[in-house]
């Protein structure tokens, strides 16, 4: 897959942490939904917590006092090539909300938390919700990209069970 930016193929540099009790998907599956949604190069570490990270993470950084199923923490942009730019950041699930969130919609935890790395890369690489046109067009992203990977819409009432 080509970058919107110029031909290279986007480089994806990829850390994996388990900080959770939970088990998470193998390597090659979190590597192969990060290549799907790479528009960019990109320096990513995805990690994986537990709940009382999670909420520090969420409180110290959104002021929030529970912790959400993903936060996403961009460091900014490095040169890529003659003609782009790549990306670099960390990507936090939390696994435990992960796993109540797709409980209570009623699909697989993996769909859910393809969804949720699908996201975290699209924020990291500048897409945002903010602003309702800004979240259709990320929304629209995301369903296309968890479309190719063989997972329903997210956001359809009918991919909740």
């Amino acid at each position: 897959m080509k970058t919107k930016m110029s031909n290279q193929v986007p480089l994806l540099m990829l850390s994996i942490q388990q900080a959770s009790r939970h088990p998470i998907p193998v390597r090659a599956t979190l590597r192969r939904w990060t290549l799907v949604a790479l528009e960019n190069s990109v320096e990513v570490t995805l990690r994986f917590v537990d709940r009382r990270e999670g909420s520090e993470l969420n409180h110290r950084f959104r002021g929030k006092e529970d912790a959400t199923n993903v936060l996403t923490f961009p460091y900014g942009k490095f040169p890529y090539g003659k003609k782009g730019f790549g990306c670099a950041g960390d990507i936090v699930l939390c696994m435990p909300v992960l796993l109540r969130e797709a409980k209570a919609q009623r699909k697989p935890w993996r769909a859910h938390c393809a969804h949720l790395v699908v996201h975290g890369l699209l924020h990291l690489q500048g897409y945002d919700h903010e602003k309702d046109s800004d979240a259709k067009k990320m929304e629209a992203r995301e369903t296309a990209i968890l479309a190719y990977l063989g997972y329903p819409d997210p956001y359809s009432d009918s991919s909740r069970g």
